[in-house]
């Protein structure tokens, strides 16, 4: 059984106009599952920006990720059916810029991948965001990261967090590709729980959440143990455990 957690720090924004933000990748396995159980989880961390991945994406994919978003008190921000997957929510407490969903080249005989992305505003911050769900095949899978990192630097913001399924454990040529560009933040600051598949045996991390430098890393981990969130939840909502990130985004510049 999972101990309870140091609590991660509230969302909040600084005298400095710095915010501090919750950040949670989740595979939802487009929603097949319980739903009202991924809702408790996803509400009982109490984010400000989700990052999902394996999103609805046919038949009224758009109604069921807003039903979902609802439910955690959150609302639809980009991607699903238009990202092939990714996807991602925010709370009120951010204000939206600009999103754009990206399709990464198909190769035939394999599944269709995408990116979702946005650039938001938070308190004083300004940060892109984007959401992956990377290729099981592992030379498809490097190249993805490589154009991961080029639209992370197109998003033309100094900040950034990126997340995602990259089915893929630490380690491997693309984990390491994306650590060479990007901090993982479980490495800078280890919280809770570290595998993240399968939820009902846990025993890798192929899910990760990754930042530019300048953002500060305030705790990264699976949420197991923190109050609100139940493990027959966790077991019941999806295949993959969620990762749960605190950051501390700096205050954009004055332009």
């Amino acid at each position: 059984m999972a101990t309870s957690l140091q609590p991660l720090p509230n969302s909040r924004t600084e005298p400095d106009g710095s915010a501090v933000i919750r950040v949670l990748s989740y595979n939802i396995r487009s929603m097949r599952d319980d739903t009202d159980a991924l809702a408790r989880v996803i509400t009982a961390c109490a984010p400000d920006l989700v990052l999902l991945q394996e999103a609805p994406r046919f038949f009224r994919w758009r109604k069921k990720l807003t039903r979902l978003a609802d439910a955690s008190g959150l609302v639809l921000l980009s991607g699903g059916g238009t990202a092939a997957g990714p996807a991602l929510l925010c709370s009120l407490r951010a204000t939206v810029e600009r999103t754009e969903d990206v399709l990464l080249p198909l190769t035939p005989g394999r599944h269709r991948r995408g990116l979702a992305t946005a650039v938001v505003r938070i308190g004083g911050a300004r940060l892109g965001v984007l959401s992956c769900h990377l290729s099981l095949e592992a030379e498809e899978r490097y190249e993805q990261a490589g154009l991961l990192l080029d639209r992370l630097a197109g998003l033309g913001v100094p900040h950034a967090v990126a997340g995602g399924d990259l089915n893929e454990r630490p380690g491997g040529r693309t984990f390491r590709r994306l650590g060479d560009g990007l901090r993982d933040c479980w490495t800078a600051e280890p919280w809770g729980s570290e595998y993240t598949f399968s939820a009902t045996g846990p025993d890798r991390r192929i899910d990760a959440v990754f930042v530019t430098e300048g953002i500060e890393v305030l705790g990264c981990g699976v949420p197991l143990g923190l109050p609100g969130v139940a493990e027959d939840d966790l077991r019941a909502a999806t295949d993959h455990l969620p990762v749960l990130t605190a950051l501390r985004v700096p205050a954009a510049s004055a332009s």
